[in-house]
């Protein structure tokens, strides 16, 4: 499988309370950010061969002005060589989202658009911190297709405190309404340093429950299979296997990418290194033709087995039946799973079940000696 480009934009409108990536609210070093960015790209030019998937995260990609946005993109496609099928995705917000810019995109080559509308019910909205409503997301989805994508994916966060499985639904029902390619469900965790965690910490927000997340997970992943959608990926839903996100299972499948950006990641297949998380750092050091790099790991054959397991449980193409027994204690441990409903084994592949997701963190864990 060919390699992934990824550009992180670090730029929002607001940082929401629950966010744990790395964003401003601010537009202020945008400049910093743009030069550095057009530097790195040409410290890696020719490097990683041919991509077929470019992924433009944040942060809200679709903040940047479209100068700023159509002189990143047109420095890429310069300096690397990307396959003619190129998966081109831009993570967007609704209130972002002008028909100007959805056509922008368009014109810059982007094939796929990653909406964050997160929830379809304002009160929720308003709880995450969002700075958009239900209504600017039902236009923002209206304008995507009026301009003509046809692949586009809805970001949604279940698991608030209080949230009735009546209120989730909705959100689902409203969303399957604009027959979206791809949906991803995430539950919403209070990561560290995050506006949530400190009210956590306080007693001012308490997470939802097991069983209630568990709920809540086990109904979309039904009311979703039976809407035709495939659940390749514990958050990851879409119609066919055409539109799975072709970036990001580069990520699950152990396979190469090149990040740019503040705090952006990147693997060449073993060795794995991380950019600065300060947009001044990062352009500070590209001032001087330095790589902006934080830190640099090489794997271990014991690691990348680690990761090929704990990836692998993540997803619906499971783990291979020769990598679990490897180690000859693993045969009892993979009977005892099978017995419990948490895997299947189906065509030399160990493949998580719906109840097997919800522990898959913990699947890996017991087949190591």
């Amino acid at each position: 499988m060919p390699p992934g480009l990824y550009i992180h934009v670090p730029f929002c409108r607001s940082k929401c309370p629950y966010c744990g990536f790395y964003s401003v609210p601010s537009a202020s070093p945008l400049p910093i950010w743009s030069k550095g960015v057009r530097k790195e790209i040409l410290l890696y030019k020719g490097s990683f061969g041919q991509f077929d998937s470019l992924y433009l995260g944040g942060g809200t990609p679709t903040f940047l002005d479209n100068t700023t946005l159509s002189q990143v993109i047109d420095q890429v496609f310069t300096h690397f060589d990307f396959a003619p099928d190129t998966e081109f995705t831009v993570e967007a917000n609704p209130c972002d989202l002008s028909e100007e810019k959805a056509r922008l995109l368009r014109d810059l080559g982007c094939n796929r658009v990653n909406l964050g509308v997160q929830s379809f019910d304002d009160r929720a909205l308003a709880f995450l911190g969002r700075c958009h409503t239900a209504e600017d997301a039902r236009k923002a989805l209206t304008c995507l297709r009026s301009v003509g994508f046809d692949n586009v994916g809805v970001d949604l966060i279940y698991g608030l405190p209080g949230q009735s499985l009546k209120a989730w639904m909705d959100t689902l029902n409203r969303t399957l309404s604009f027959q979206p390619e791809h949906l991803s469900c995430y539950e919403l965790t209070l990561e560290k340093g995050t506006v949530f965690d400190r009210l956590r910490e306080k007693g001012d927000i308490r997470p939802v429950g097991e069983e209630d997340g568990r709920s809540l997970f086990l109904a979309a992943a039904q009311f979703l299979g039976e809407a035709g959608y495939v659940h390749y990926e514990i958050s990851n839903y879409a119609r066919t296997e055409a539109y799975y996100s072709r970036h990001n299972c580069k990520y699950w499948e152990h396979v190469p990418y090149l990040g740019f950006g503040p705090s952006a990641h990147s693997f060449d297949g073993k060795d794995r290194w991380w950019n600065v998380r300060s947009i001044r750092r990062y352009g500070a050091l590209l001032e001087t033709g330095q790589p902006p790099i934080e830190g640099r790991e090489t794997l271990t054959q014991e690691q990348m087995r680690l990761e090929s397991l704990a990836l692998g449980f993540r997803t619906r193409q499971g783990v291979e039946l020769e990598e679990i027994l490897f180690d000859p204690h693993s045969g009892p441990a993979l009977s005892r799973m099978e017995a419990s409903g948490l895997v299947k084994v189906v065509d030399g592949r160990v493949i998580p079940t719906e109840e097997g997701f919800l522990v898959a963190d913990q699947l890996p864990l017991c087949f190591l000696s």
